[in-house]
């Protein structure tokens, strides 16, 4: 069963509505314009319920099939929110908002989407009910947490959840997936490091913070390397260095780090959080100095329930003919609170030799749009066949 015909007839709509959201990019949870515009959509495809404002700018879109004679609902997301990147693709419909900018492909995730919806919405061949999730604030913020504290999955009494993620790498229309932990928990840690400033000619005379700091971050690096099970994925990664002073002669009396640990495991992510503070502040006290430790959990392992995942990779192998193990990914990826709260499974859809994301000359392949309105539109009729 290959790529609906209805789909490339619906490419050209879709892909202007792509283009258009790629032009107004809006972050976190201020997508009040791709919001207004997804619930447009949605009610001009004749859905029987749209609702705005869950999760603070999410938009659910109800659509009933032909006959409901089990009950079964079915949950299909995509994400609409951009990145604070300035876009440097030099495209005809790039980013009018500097600093703004669709370098992840949620502008494709949501064009898809509404494609999905507006043919499930004109055939209905399927016995249960779709709800359709448009979710904000993805990137970093956490929206999916924000729909499901909403009530969302027991207010639509949605049984089963699913995602779609472009992927550059894959060919363009091809699927990669895996079942089980999928997608790494993301946290970050604030590291404050204080001794004695004083003269950098007189060292002596002071507490050293540059000196705790730098062997801090070769220390954290032991982790990965000799605490944690080498079976085990851990990242840990200081990616902010700022001292308290910028003199090329003065030992600064304060230095602050930050970085992120990923892991895919939970007692690895207890573990990691443990040593963070542990190293930090006996290097601290070996140099006479004190670290003031601040750990934030952030998105969970995102794991892909087994039955789902089985059934999501058989329908992306009739849509595409095939369907690749995907890799792990030590990315972040927020539908994980979705499917704490929900069986489901999350999909890689080929985005071809292209930037990757959250790479300001990234952009999202048009002609993945065919197969990724498929994949969910099956999703959708195999799910809950019509008899």
């Amino acid at each position: 069963m290959p790529v609906k015909n209805r789909f490339a007839e619906l490419q050209a709509d879709i892909t202007a509505w792509r283009r258009d959201i790629h032009e107004n990019p809006e972050i976190l949870y201020e997508t009040h314009r791709t919001s207004a515009l997804v619930a447009e959509k949605l009610r001009e495809f004749g859905c029987d319920e749209v609702v705005e404002g869950i999760g603070r700018t999410g938009v659910i879109g109800v659509i009933k099939g032909k006959v409901d004679t089990a009950g079964k609902v079915v949950g299909l997301r995509a994400d609409m929110d951009a990145l604070p990147i300035h876009e440097e693709t030099g495209l005809e419909y790039a980013s009018k908002t500097a600093n703004a900018m669709h370098a992840c492909g949620h502008d494709g995730h949501t064009a898809m989407l509404l494609g999905a919806a507006k043919y499930l919405a004109e055939t209905r061949n399927f016995d249960g009910t779709t709800v359709v999730i448009f979710q904000p604030a993805e990137e970093g913020g956490a929206g999916a947490k924000e729909m499901c504290d909403d009530d969302m999955m027991a207010r639509w009494n949605i049984q089963e959840v699913y995602g779609m993620h472009n992927w550059p790498g894959i060919p363009v229309g091809q699927f990669a997936i895996r079942p089980g932990s999928f997608f790494a928990a993301t946290d970050q840690f604030e590291v404050t490091f204080t001794g004695q400033g004083g003269h950098a000619a007189k060292p002596h005379e002071t507490i050293d913070t540059t000196v705790m700091a730098a062997q801090a971050v070769l220390a954290l690096q032991t982790i990965a390397a000799r605490n944690a099970d080498p079976v085990h994925q851990v990242v840990v990664s200081v990616t902010s260095f700022e001292t308290s002073s910028k003199a090329f002669n003065v030992i600064p009396e304060r230095v602050q780090m930050r970085g992120t640990v990923r892991t895919m495991d939970g007692a690895v992510r207890d573990l990691a959080e443990k040593r963070v503070s542990e190293i930090c502040n006996g290097i601290a006290a070996t140099f006479g100095g004190t670290a003031e430790v601040t750990y934030h959990r952030g998105y969970p392992v995102m794991v892909n329930h087994s039955e789902q995942t089985d059934f999501a990779a058989k329908v992306a192998r009739d849509v595409s003919g095939d369907c690749a193990e995907a890799p792990l990914v030590m990315g972040g990826e927020d539908f994980a609170f979705m499917l704490e709260e929900r069986p489901g499974a999350y999909i890689l859809v080929g985005n071809g030799d292209t930037a990757a994301v959250h790479h300001p000359k990234y952009n999202f392949s048009d002609d993945a749009i065919p197969a990724g309105c498929s994949w969910w539109a099956e999703i959708v009729e195999q799910r809950m066949p019509a008899a």
